[in-house]
């Protein structure tokens, strides 16, 4: 079964209100398929890219079947970054804003353990938690997820692919045999695949693939250039555009700091986010960054997950992404509000094939961009 509408799932008054308030009035591809398997108790598998609306796909269902009278946590959602956390539980409290009594923990590292625990005892009906962090309260009896009815696994795929895999396999321990089970990934390893086969009985499987309507209109544009010639035409294109707030993305730390020297150099105001950042930082800087204390934020993959910035309204890619859905990620940052944006990829020879491979993962036609010609 496929919805086409939200009212086809009956959601309640609260619910609706809360949608209309978000300026959401469609469902996404990846809503369609799941909220009416979610809404009935199936456990599901489903494969989806970043950025199509996953959240809303398991939260709706969630925060319906919440009973308000337990004093219990009711759902957990592990996912494997503070800052995905962090916006999981954000997009949740706006989607339940009108739902009274309703308590929702993001449990990550990077916090004080008597400020969580503290907050544990307010009694939240749902806790978004990174996996490390979760265990560390389990195994001191801080919490309880026995009475959980729901687990999500969110980018089950990064999980296992920063090594969480025994921590889950130790989270699961913790909970009842009988819950209800969604796992969300963007890939589906080996390693995902053994997880579902191990923990998923009887699940629905769905594949959503990217498709147009679902994602933002963004201008997407490559940039044949070299290595050595990116710092240059980063800076060009900067100086031609009137974009007020930007994001840089590479595939390493290094590399990071090193586009954020150059940047400075140029007079350029900008800062950084990479994973040897402190959480404390790290907040801070996201924070500077949406009141528009500085115009542009490098960062790597791992640090910008869960970044939800509303009007980012251009994105580089200053290295080829290493995943295709990474680049989805990625230039997911911008065009959100339904407001346009501009994505470039800087593309050197060597990186020629994996942006073809890219290209045709996307279905899509992207412009050729030549940064001396237009500057």
């Amino acid at each position: 079964m496929e919805i086409k509408s939200f009212e086809e799932i009956r959601p309640s008054d609260e619910i609706m209100k809360a949608l209309a308030e978000m300026d959401i009035s469609e469902p996404t591809s990846i809503q369609k398929k799941a909220l009416p398997l979610m809404m009935e108790g199936s456990n599901l598998i489903a494969k989806a890219p970043t950025g199509t609306g996953k959240t809303l796909a398991f939260g709706i269902p969630i925060l319906e079947y919440l009973d308000m009278k337990r004093d219990d946590v009711q759902a957990l959602i592990l996912c494997p970054t503070r800052e995905l956390a962090m916006q999981i539980a954000d997009v949740l409290t706006r989607l339940g804003r009108h739902i009274k009594g309703l308590k929702i923990l993001a449990m990550i590292g990077g916090q004080r353990m008597d400020q969580q625990i503290r907050k544990i005892q307010g009694k939240p009906q749902i806790v978004v938690a990174t996996p490390g962090r979760l265990l560390d309260h389990l195994q001191r009896k801080t919490i309880s997820i026995s009475g959980i009815m729901t687990l999500v696994l969110d980018e089950a795929d990064e999980m296992l692919n920063m090594g969480f895999i025994k921590d889950i396999r130790k989270i699961m321990t913790y909970t009842p045999k009988e819950k209800q089970i969604a796992l969300f990934s963007a890939t589906m390893s080996r390693e995902v695949m053994n997880i579902s086969w191990e923990y998923i009985q009887r699940a629905v499987e769905i594949d959503v693939a990217p498709k147009a309507e679902d994602l933002p209109p963004i201008d997407q544009y490559i940039v044949r250039v070299e290595d050595r010639e990116k710092d240059n035409a980063l800076v060009t294109i900067l100086k031609d555009k009137p974009m007020t707030k930007v994001m840089v993305f590479c595939n390493t730390k290094n590399r990071v700091r090193r586009v954020t020297d150059r940047l400075r150099r140029e007079g350029v105001t900008v800062d950084c986010l990479h994973g040897d950042i402190q959480q404390t930082a790290r907040n801070r800087i996201m924070e500077q960054f949406r009141k528009g204390a500085f115009r542009v934020l490098v960062a790597t993959d791992v640090a910008a997950r869960g970044i939800d910035v509303a009007d980012v309204d251009g994105v580089f890619n200053f290295e080829v992404p290493l995943e295709n859905e990474y680049y989805l990620h990625r230039i997911g940052r911008t065009g959100r509000a339904k407001q346009e944006g501009e994505a470039f990829t800087f593309v050197s020879f060597t990186e020629s094939v994996r942006m073809d491979d890219i290209v045709r993962y996307l279905n899509a036609e992207l412009t050729e961009y030549n940064y001396k010609k237009e500057a």
